[in-house]
């Protein structure tokens, strides 16, 4: 049987954490780090722990990085993978240069942590631009980045996010790029389909990297995420890597991912 490893987002607790990814602000109700998140997910029996690049401190240095990689290991987790914020679906110029840098930078980032994979996006076209030329922008920086990833041994996992709704233009963009270090961070909450798990399925097989939530929109409706119907899907499609936890919804982290961490155990054995 394929064997599923459980992960937590940093995500989850984006209200805690005094960095965020432009400023810096004061967290008077139980402040957060990536140290004491490392912490919570080895005190939760995770596998690994997915580091988002938001909220590592501004200064980054490499023995800040060497610090949170030698904590992980300590504690008995893997830093399963990071994510970041870019946007690739602009045309030539400084602000596209200055996207593919940022996510060339996050890369070096991710091999001084040991993390093996980042997730990514295509991004938002500007009023006014076609879609399918923002999409090969995206593709040009895309393969330009990955030739940089595979080099330092890192896989770059576009999420379907933003301009990308649905499988098939996921798919689309995994064979329009056709690199050995590209594929899927399959997220199984940003499907804007009115069948997110056939999505799901379908793009299951092109997955490195797989983020759960526990609410789905379809249509303008939320409902409660079939979390053992997703892993089940998974196992069919032969995935075989980390399954990340990503919380999103309203209640405290605090209260609501430790139980949800203790059914995913129970899932994903």
């Amino acid at each position: 049987m394929p064997k599923l490893r459980l992960s937590l987002a940093a995500y989850s607790f984006r209200s805690f954490f005094k960095y965020q990814k432009t400023s810096v602000r004061e967290v008077a109700d139980r402040p957060m780090d990536l140290f004491k998140f490392i912490d919570f997910c080895a005190d939760h029996g995770c596998e690994g722990t997915e580091l988002t690049s938001y909220f590592f401190r501004h200064n980054i240095t490499p023995k800040y990085l060497a610090d949170l990689r030698r904590h992980a290991f300590l504690r008995g987790v893997d830093i399963s993978g990071t994510a970041v914020g870019n946007n690739f679906s602009l045309p030539k110029g400084p602000q596209r240069d200055a996207q593919i840098a940022y996510v060339k930078q996050w890369i070096d980032h991710a091999a001084l942590l040991g993390a093996p994979h980042i997730r990514v996006f295509a991004g938002r076209e500007a009023k006014g631009v076609d879609r399918k030329q923002a999409d090969q922008w995206a593709i040009d920086c895309l393969r330009d980045c990955c030739d940089y990833a595979g080099k330092r041994g890192i896989f770059l996992g576009i999420e379907n996010h933003d301009s990308i709704g649905s499988a098939k233009t996921l798919i689309e963009f995994v064979e329009a790029v056709n690199h050995p270090w590209f594929a899927v961070n399959l997220d199984s909450g940003n499907f804007r389909t009115a069948d997110p798990y056939a999505d799901f399925a379908a793009a299951a097989s092109y997955a490195v990297n797989v983020q759960l939530k526990v609410e789905l929109r379809i249509g303008n409706e939320k409902k409660e995420a079939d979390l053992k119907r997703f892993a089940d899907l998974l196992r069919k499609a032969n995935y075989q890597g980390y399954v990340v936890l990503e919380y999103e919804a309203a209640t405290d982290p605090h209260k609501a991912v430790p139980p949800l961490l203790k059914e995913l155990q129970g899932i994903l054995a």
